[in-house]
């Protein structure tokens, strides 16, 4: 398993910091997130400085869809980023966690009237526009409200990104976002930009996930703005801010090959700059939404192995205490992790085992065939890489609890999430 800076093999053991994953396991059970507060916070402000420039204003957004506590949330408050929510559930959030509503941009392609006025009255920065219809609603809603409301259109500029089908965000047949190829694009534009209640500043778009070909961004640049020049030569709007999305790829396996974020992002300002002057566009403001690449590998989940099945097929499976209910990217979209036994770190790999989880569904495998040391019952599983989409995707399927989480900054850990108890899962229900 591909180690983190933080992680390092003391003995036999796997430590984070000065953390034994055994001590871990100790105080605060299986399964556990785990979350490294040093490692998320070097990127943040690699990303702030890549991004500095002497030609417009920009603004690191964090995407919360793809991890947000309350602990989060103050995290970003403190480093002073923005926020990319997409709900009125993740608004509530960051804004509890301390984020400024000033400093949020709302998405989603179903805003409901109710998420749309809670957003007014929470006065958040700016509302990413995804269609026509959604843009009628927040102006009638503004209107009731006597409001006007900062906002983005969210455009789908048909840049093929090569990832998994399911967070592809910019084909042509994509939920997300209006078509630059409609032929009526240049009447939703004009007729946003005359609402009286909106403040149509730019647009926005976003092109996928885990994407590990920086010239995907480039041509998605480069779409944008020639698209922004047209709808300023036809239309005289003028296009002050354009948001970029996120969207770049990360290490899961030696399979992936992301490329250096922070030393791409200096080229990109200057290719934005460079683009944009050529088409005469005066952008006030770029912003960007990286979510998982903030946060994926400053996570990993920690299990503890249970029974160990041959089956007569051949297949050896290790069972560990959690699962698709944790983690539910293998099942969902065959993702794929590495693993090791942190407290049998040194020790030779002796077998290739399944490490499959204890929901009733046969795709319940969060690793096909993986090289171990001898496994027994009561070692750990330590799954690195699963800082994203982990615990917001987390379900309560066969009423398995919600694992606690834990931060931890150097010499200090710190409970951030309880566990779930039976209570918790069943306290909504009414008998």
């Amino acid at each position: 398993m591909h180690l983190e800076p933080y992680q390092t093999k003391v003995n036999n053991e796997l430590v984070h910091s000065l953390h034994k994953y055994s001590d871990l396991a100790q105080q605060y059970g299986t399964p556990l997130y785990i979350f490294d507060e040093e490692s998320f916070r070097e990127r943040v402000y690699n990303f702030k400085n890549a991004l500095e420039n002497p030609y417009f204003e920009t603004e690191l957004l964090f995407a919360s869809k793809s991890v947000l506590t309350l602990a989060i949330a103050k995290l970003i408050s403190e480093y002073g980023i923005g926020q990319d929510v997409v709900s009125a559930g993740e608004i509530f959030t960051g804004k509890k966690g301390g984020v400024q509503p000033s400093k949020m941009y709302f998405h989603g392609n179903n805003k409901l009237d109710e998420e749309l006025a809670f957003a007014v009255d929470q006065e958040v920065g700016t509302i990413v526009i995804d269609n026509r219809m959604e843009a009628d609603r927040l102006n009638n809603i503004l209107e009731q409200k006597g409001k006007k409301q900062r906002a983005l259109l969210r455009l789908n500029p048909g840049v093929e990104a090569h990832t998994h089908e399911y967070i592809k965000t910019a084909n042509l047949d994509s939920k997300f976002g209006e078509s630059v190829f409609d032929e009526k694009i240049e009447d939703i534009i004009e007729s946003i930009y005359n609402y009286d209640n909106i403040d149509l500043a730019g647009l926005h778009c976003h092109i996928g996930s885990q994407i590990f070909d920086s010239e995907s961004f480039i041509k998605a640049a480069d779409e944008m703005l020639h698209f922004a020049q047209r709808i300023q030569t036809n239309l005289n709007i003028p296009i002050r801010e354009i948001n970029f999305g996120g969207g770049f790829g990360v290490y899961y396996t030696e399979e992936d090959k992301p490329f250096d974020i922070a030393e791409f992002l200096p080229n990109f300002i200057e290719h934005v700059h460079e683009k944009s002057t050529e088409y005469g566009i005066q952008l006030d403001k770029v912003t960007i939404e990286p979510g998982r690449s903030l946060v994926n590998n400053s996570g990993s989940t920690l299990y503890t192995i249970g029974d160990i099945k041959q089956t007569v097929g051949g297949k050896k499976y290790a069972f560990i205490d959690g699962g698709m209910t944790d983690n539910i990217r293998p099942a969902l979209y065959q993702a794929e992790y590495e693993a090791a036994l942190p407290n049998k770190i040194n020790e030779p790999v002796k077998e290739t085992y399944t490490i499959a989880g204890k929901a009733c569904e046969s795709g319940d495998v969060v690793i096909n065939n993986i090289d171990l040391p001898q496994v027994e019952t009561g070692d750990l599983l330590l799954v690195n890489g699963t800082g994203s989409y982990n615990y917001s995707m987390a379900s309560n399927y066969n009423h398995i609890p919600i694992p606690a989480m834990v931060h931890i900054d150097g010499e200090k850990s710190y409970l951030t999430v309880k566990r779930q108890s039976f209570e918790d899962i069943i306290a909504n229900n009414i008998l």
